[in-house]
């Protein structure tokens, strides 16, 4: 294992009562399993960002939320409201549910996955950054880099481990198991490894039952926007967030959803019209994303979020090198406190 790839001592994963103290506040995490959330919990999360922080929801790559600027203790108090919302299931395992899905697909298996972790006291020691994904077969979500993933192939289902294909198949009823195993053979196994691509994949793939076969795809830079279609048939709406970030104001303003990994969110019926949303496939802010950047991150060399503009292709802005909620696949452009390097490039 290169040294780069090692991380040395406690896990400093936000969660929603451990929160990260930045610049500008507390930023709490709130895990949202499977993306769904109702229309109550919205408002829930909008009135905690009005109230006890800066007014704003940040949608994250693993489509979850953040609060910021919290001021010292007022986790407490969030605490205690997403516990009444229904979004703080587990206090032992509120950092270790992070479950993505396809958007648009059935949302029961996440659910599923999220009652067995919490049900599992030893997975708890899962790291912060430990990501599980149930792709619906469209090959959304499947490739984002998830330590573990299921994608139906055929008449079976792929468990890809670390983002790659190692031949791991089992039958739709053997899913939820065969994930949480994996899990408890990572723990087994990590050493010092926070991510299963951090370790030799061979080692938990050895653990299961291998075919010959492998299948590959390429992870989507954008998500949906626009007019789409449930799995179940019903009509929906795509929306992005301007370089992930909602108002309170507008979360507000929104019923039922379900949270994107492109820092977006799908919402039934049509458009809900509300101002300064994306919801033009061909927007050229779509697929432009940034971290916080200057003054609310200490650690940035550049007010990213005033500086990022459109560059043809979907571009993620960083204020430094660590590269902060970068999603796969895009445009990289990094501070580096002589002007922007685009994709190692200095001259942005």
């Amino acid at each position: 294992m290169p040294p780069s790839q090692r991380r040395m001592g406690a896990d400093a994963c936000p969660g929603a009562l451990d929160v990260h103290r930045a610049a500008d506040g507390g930023l709490a995490r709130v895990r949202v399993p499977g993306g769904g959330l109702t229309s109550a919990q919205v408002r829930t999360l909008a009135g905690a960002s009005r109230e006890l922080g800066d007014g704003t929801l940040e949608l994250t790559s693993r489509a979850n939320l953040q609060v910021r600027g919290l001021a010292e203790g007022a986790e407490v108090e969030l605490g205690a409201r997403l516990a009444e919302a229904g979004l703080l299931p587990s206090l032992t395992h509120e950092k270790v549910r992070n479950i993505m899905s396809s958007p648009l697909g059935p949302p029961g298996l996440a659910a599923e996955l999220d009652h067995e972790l919490c049900g599992r006291a030893d997975l708890a020691a899962l790291p912060g950054r430990f990501l599980f994904a149930f792709d619906d077969g469209r090959g959304d979500v499947a490739w984002l880099g998830a330590d573990l993933a299921a994608l139906p192939v055929d008449d079976s289902v792929a468990i890809l481990l670390g983002g790659a294909d190692h031949g791991v198949r089992v039958q739709p009823d053997q899913v939820i198991e065969t994930m949480l195993a994996a899990a408890a053979a990572f723990l087994e196994l990590r050493d010092e490894q926070w991510r299963v691509a951090e370790l030799p994949a061979e080692r938990i793939a050895s653990l299961f039952d291998r075919t010959s076969e492998r299948v590959t795809g390429e992870p989507p830079v954008v998500g949906p926007i626009g007019p789409v279609e449930f799995a179940d048939g019903s009509a929906g709406f795509g929306l992005g967030a301007p370089l992930g970030r909602l108002t309170a104001d507008q979360a507000a303003r929104l019923g039922d959803l379900v949270l994107t990994p492109w820092r977006g969110f799908v919402v039934a019926g049509g458009d809900p019209g509300i101002e300064g949303l994306i919801g033009d496939p061909d927007s050229p802010w779509l697929g432009v994303t940034a971290c916080t950047g200057r003054p609310g991150c200490a650690k940035s060399l550049a007010d990213v979020r005033a500086d990022a503009r459109p560059l043809g292709r979907p571009a993620h802005w960083s204020g430094c090198d660590r590269r902060c909620g970068k999603p796969a696949g895009v445009m990289d452009v990094v501070a580096t406190g002589r002007g922007y390097a685009v994709d190692g490039r200095l001259g942005l």
